[in-house]
């Protein structure tokens, strides 16, 4: 009997991953949010599919996959969405299944767990303390230089994230976080640390036996807080091979995932660079594909595909263990928005290193992809502007991802 991987998406995210995982002769199972049935994915990469209600738990998708378990043993359970991380870990537990555990992957869901397991380590992070102790969190204002940021522990992106320019305002802000008497908005869900400008920067990495076996190392234009909350073109670009920020980051990655005891599978990992230090520090670390079309800017670029290289390392044996595809050195970038239209007419745009153009409702996206640095940074400031006159919309921020 073919060996079994069964797929969580909360979000419709991952047919790459379905198609390795099919290719490799294993039976897939896809578990998804019944509204996404309707959605494209690809389903000739997929044996069986599993429904739950669209505002399931965990502990839905884990009674579910029980259920599946009852007619197929199941060899594999991995989570394809942020969410859907430690859902995996839960099942795996429940059921047996080889993997990481729960308390291992909520290493990578926490923020305040990240960056007390990085600061042991000696990998910088913004000072920092978890809201719980109110003379603790007094002490910490009191000594840490303006402005701070409230952060939700377990959110994605720059969601429900609230910047302080005073301590006063941090007290305001956590005392209308208790008010609202419900466990997500609880203050002991946020962690307070420095605010930093600067460049954020996002390694992308394969690993496999503890190690990273490459790495993609890339730019953001704007950083994503300010995307998120004031709106823009997004942006992100492979940083130059031979750069000092480069080395300097794949070390530090390196380090990073070896203080979290990573053992397989993709993770991408955000570092901020200090505008007037210039040093790196730790904003987070996911033990899954980075969103944003990185995935796809890779594959252009450096002839790696995270979910691809992601389900092979899945469904690889002792008699079929994973290699990595050939690499290569060069460079891609993607320019991403929210649209004023649902479906955005890029015919106009027209250069020969436009790759791939971003099909989704209400959103507007090119990649690109040259030999030459220079000609994708020229590429990515002419498009930031004929997307914003031609294309942009602004919404305002979300506190929470909730869909």
């Amino acid at each position: 009997m073919k060996k079994h991987i069964v797929c969580i998406a909360s979000e419709q995210k991952g047919n790459e991953f379905l198609e390795e995982a099919q290719a490799a002769d294993w039976h897939v199972t896809l578990i998804t949010r019944k509204k996404l049935l309707d959605y494209p994915w690809v389903w000739t990469a997929i044996n069986d599919v599993a429904t739950v209600e669209d505002h399931a738990g965990p502990e839905d998708y884990v009674r579910a996959i029980a259920n599946i378990a009852g007619g197929r043993k199941i060899d594999r359970i991995v989570g394809l969405d942020e969410f859907d991380v430690t859902t995996a870990a839960r099942a795996r537990e429940h059921l047996q299944v080889p993997g990481m555990t729960c308390s291992h992957a909520l290493r990578f869901r926490d923020k305040l767990s990240m960056r007390t397991i990085a600061s042991a380590a000696g990998i910088a992070c913004p000072e920092f303390t978890g809201a719980f102790n109110q003379a603790e969190v007094a002490d910490f204002l009191e000594k840490v230089e303006m402005p701070v940021v409230v952060k939700p522990r377990f959110e994605v992106s720059a969601f429900g994230i609230r910047k302080c320019e005073s301590k006063e305002q941090v007290w305001e802000v956590l005392n209308d976080l208790d008010k609202r008497n419900n466990w997500r908005d609880h203050p002991s869900q946020f962690v307070i640390e420095r605010f930093i400008k600067g460049s954020v920067y996002h390694v992308d990495s394969v690993v496999d036996g503890g190690k990273v076996l490459t790495a993609g190392v890339s730019k953001y234009g704007t950083p994503p807080f300010s995307v998120t909350h004031y709106g823009g073109v997004f942006t992100t670009s492979i940083v130059p091979y031979k750069s000092k920020e480069r080395k300097e980051l794949e070390t530090l990655n390196k380090k990073l995932l070896s203080a979290f005891k990573y053992e397989r599978g993709v993770s991408h990992a955000e570092f901020l660079q200090c505008e007037t230090d210039g040093k790196f520090y730790l904003l987070e670390v996911a033990c899954r594909v980075g969103g944003a079309y990185i995935a796809n800017v890779l594959e252009h670029a450096c002839n790696f595909n995270l979910w691809r290289e992601w389900a092979r390392l899945e469904t690889s044996t002792k008699d079929h263990p994973y290699k990595l595809p050939k690499l290569r050195k060069e460079f891609a970038g993607v320019a991403l928005a929210l649209a004023n239209t649902d479906t955005p007419d890029t015919s106009q745009y027209i250069d020969e290193e436009i790759v791939y153009r971003i099909a989704r409702p209400k959103h507007v996206g090119l990649i690109f992809y040259s030999s030459k640095e220079k000609r994708i940074k020229e590429l990515l400031t002419t498009y930031t502007e004929r997307i914003s006159a031609d294309f942009l919309a602004v919404a305002p921020a979300k506190e929470r991802f909730d869909d």
